[in-house]
């Protein structure tokens, strides 16, 4: 979460009771952040009674006082975020000071009575090989979920009216397409064509990748028929195994908007367990 006095609020850290807590303090003693600090909400009965938190613990938060030096920093973090590569932010509690190293930290944050240590990632990225409704409504809901979603889809009739904010749209085969955006481990390539040509093509390309989610729609019987093809065509057994087909999670869904949520639900899911 971010505040300033004269712009505002962006994201957040609960429901709403930590965030009025900090900013009246912040309020009160607008200087009362020097080196970074960790203040804990919620552990006396009297907080725990008056911020309401929803899991009726305590919440300790990071306060960092961001200035115009710092801009150096902030600079180095978004070009190797752009570069799409991993940073890990060490904060020195004593001294205040903040080390960048160009590598990833086992877990998302890790504390120490000293330190605080904190692993960026890029943003992931979700291919979606196909346009459709199923591809729109997977499309309209990664987005609220801060993926970049791309559509590729060579057929002009199935392009015609397909439209979602924010999505990226490729006229393409997707083999190239994988080859040059979407290799490392934050992307997730998902083949939703119904058309072997296309669908057959993502996955050949997707399996050269280090993407954490490979996954065609379709049947059992038609999962099985492109596992069929795809041996044929060199793909590994082992290989094979990285392929969620039937794609999704077993929910019953049979709409598109219920399809989509089943395969966004085993996206999240497969995601937790990427190192």
């Amino acid at each position: 979460m971010m505040y300033h006095p004269d712009k505002g609020l962006v994201g957040s850290l609960s429901g709403g009771c930590i965030e009025e807590e900090l900013i009246h303090q912040l309020a009160e003693n607008p200087e009362f952040i020097s080196c970074p600090e960790i203040i804990r909400y919620g552990e006396s009965p009297e907080q725990q009674s008056r911020l309401s938190l929803p899991c009726g613990g305590h919440l300790d938060v990071l306060l960092e006082k961001i200035s115009p030096k710092q801009s150096a920093t902030f600079k180095e973090l978004e070009d190797c975020l752009h570069q799409r590569q991993g940073i890990t932010r060490h904060i020195n509690l004593k001294t205040g000071e903040i080390q960048l190293k160009h590598e990833l930290a086992a877990e998302d944050i890790q504390r120490t009575d000293n330190e605080i240590i904190h692993a960026i990632r890029p943003h992931d990225k979700l291919l979606l090989v196909g346009a459709g409704e199923v591809a729109r409504c997977v499309a309209e809901i990664g987005r609220q979920l801060e993926f970049e979603v791309t559509l590729c889809d060579y057929r002009d009739e199935f392009l015609q009216g397909w439209q979602v904010e924010d999505v990226k749209v490729e006229r393409c085969m997707p083999d190239d397409l994988i080859e040059k955006s979407f290799t490392d481990k934050h992307c997730a390539i998902v083949a939703l064509a119904h058309d072997p040509r296309i669908d057959d093509m993502a996955m050949l390309e997707a399996f050269n990748t280090d993407a954490f989610y490979i996954g065609a729609m379709g049947s059992v019987r038609t999962s099985d028929n492109r596992r069929e093809r795809l041996l044929s065509l060199g793909i590994s057994a082992p290989q094979l195994e990285r392929m969620h087909a039937p794609i999704g999670m077993d929910i019953g869904s049979k709409t598109p908007y219920e399809i989509a949520i089943s395969i966004i639900s085993h996206l999240i899911s497969e995601r937790s367990k990427r190192n």
